[in-house]
């Protein structure tokens, strides 16, 4: 059998040396899949010519790994577009190496002091961008990600004097909205709490830029079910191995100034430079993320299992398609044919045979995801066209019928807050459909407001879920079409 090279630089030939003009925070699959992939295109088509230093954000993470192979990993991206399979794979060089701040806490703070950093990228979870009054400068490290960048910006605002060229671009990638207004508020209480110079908070507004940011790639990661015919595909042992979909979007709020520093329109990735995010935000929330919460209780009572399954299946398919093309973007006020191009890339990723997506896990927190992504597009299309969208009424009644907690003879797992879900039961012991419409609809806790003062809602809602219960999921909706 046949020795397999270990992933180092010199065992496969790479001996470029890039100056480091990213520090990222975070080390996992998502920025390796993401970040990385989108740094290294500037580098290959865009002669960026800038390395990545890699900040472990928590105590116990992947740095060890990632220098054990340099800094190298493989990529390989699956998907459907245009209803073609895409398979491709990417050997990501421009790491340069991984520090873990809390084993060599000295090495972390020099990274501030590199001469061509330009750029803060960061994904320390939605839970990373926090306030955690206990940090303070004498911790090594401090525990939130905020209270270590602050130390970080300040001890390279030291170290040049407070020198505005060396101010540094801040992007971070957390999956919550207005992320980088929320990092720099707590960076700038940081520097109140610690009694930081007023130069370095003037250092910090005036010569550092923060951007928000909305990033959309599905990044399933390591492969473990599927390894050996990964590693079949590759010379060399590569345990940072990660899988993602072909799909990709960015989009960051910036200017010209941005767009010259990060030249991303020399590259095939889409990339939205762009004044306002929150159009396109609101574009994923509502197709893609909508999509998803509005159909899962219907595609699971039809008999489904995955994503794939449901947008395979002549009913489910023809269903949400609906809800998005007729119901949803009929609310948007984008662009319609960018949404619709939007919206065929969306069930192209719903079809990705790649990415077992199973509809139970789309059920956590269903309720409070409803309000968010769903909600929003019903009210919206009732204001704007004076009736009740067919597909997601109906789709309202579905989730309202899943959270009876069973489906022919069968338990249904409810993943919901328990109060939720003893409202639920309490509700399901009314035997008047009309009634169970009335108090769920009602539940301004739920809701943010009294839902069955809608004309003609709860009405529909309660029709609904009637027929559901008499005729089942797909009978039930031809008849409730009529």
């Amino acid at each position: 059998m046949p020795t397999v090279k270990k992933l180092q630089r010199n065992s496969i030939g790479i001996t470029d040396e890039l100056p480091i003009k990213v520090v990222q925070f975070g080390e996992g699959n998502f920025l390796r899949a993401f970040v990385d992939y989108a740094f290294q295109e500037l580098n290959k088509k865009a002669n960026y010519k800038g390395a990545i230093a890699v900040v472990q954000p928590i105590e116990h993470g992947l740095v060890d790994m990632l220098n054990s192979q340099d800094g190298l990993y493989t990529l390989f991206m699956n998907g459907i577009e245009k209803g073609k399979k895409i398979q491709e794979k990417e050997l990501v060089s421009n790491i340069a190496f991984g520090i873990n701040p809390y084993t060599d806490y000295r090495a972390y703070l020099n990274l501030a002091k590199e001469e061509n950093l330009e750029f803060v990228i960061s994904n320390t979870t939605e839970a990373g961008i926090v306030y955690v009054a206990s940090d303070n400068m004498n911790s090594q490290p401090p525990s939130s990600f905020p209270a270590k960048l602050t130390v970080f910006l300040y001890e390279r605002f030291k170290h040049f004097n407070g020198s505005s060229s060396k101010g540094l671009t801040i992007i971070p990638c957390e999956l919550i909205n207005y992320n980088s207004d929320k990092l720099k508020e707590i960076v700038l209480t940081y520097i109140d709490d610690w009694n930081l110079e007023k130069e370095f908070k003037e250092w910090i507004q005036t010569s550092n830029s923060f951007h928000n940011t909305l990033v959309d790639r599905i990044v399933p990661g390591y492969p473990k079910d599927e390894i050996e015919s990964y590693n079949s595909q590759l010379e060399y042992e590569d345990k940072l191995l990660v899988t993602a979909e072909a799909f990709f979007l960015w989009v960051i709020e910036g200017d010209d100034d941005l767009r010259r520093k990060l030249p991303f329109d020399k590259t095939n990735l889409n990339v939205k430079i762009v004044d306002d995010m929150q159009p396109y935000r609101t574009r994923k929330v509502r197709i893609l993320n909508g999509a998803h919460t509005s159909i899962f209780a219907l595609s699971l009572m039809h008999g489904n299992k995955t994503v794939e399954d449901t947008v395979n299946d002549d009913f489910t398919g023809d269903f949400v398609q609906k809800i998005v093309f007729d119901e949803v973007i009929e609310t948007l006020s984008m662009d319609r044919a960018e949404l619709n191009e939007f919206a065929s890339e969306v069930f192209d990723r719903f079809r990705n045979p790649f990415i077992k997506h199973m509809l139970a896990s789309l059920s956590l927190n269903a309720i409070s995801k409803f309000k968010v992504r769903v909600l929003p597009s019903i009210l919206e299309f009732i204001s704007a066209k004076k009736r009740i969208p067919v597909h997601l009424t109906y789709a309202f009644a579905c989730l309202i019928r899943y959270y009876k907690g069973n489906w022919n003879g069968e338990t249904i797992e409810l993943k919901d807050s328990t109060d939720i879900i003893e409202f639920f039961t309490d509700v399901w012991q009314e035997n008047n459909y009309k009634q169970v419409a009335e108090k769920v609809l009602s539940n301004t806790e739920f809701w943010g407001e009294d839902l069955s003062k809608i004309d003609g809602l709860s009405k529909s809602v309660s029709e609904a879920i009637e027929l559901i219960d008499r005729l089942g999921v797909e009978d039930g909706f031809a008849e409730f079409n009529k």
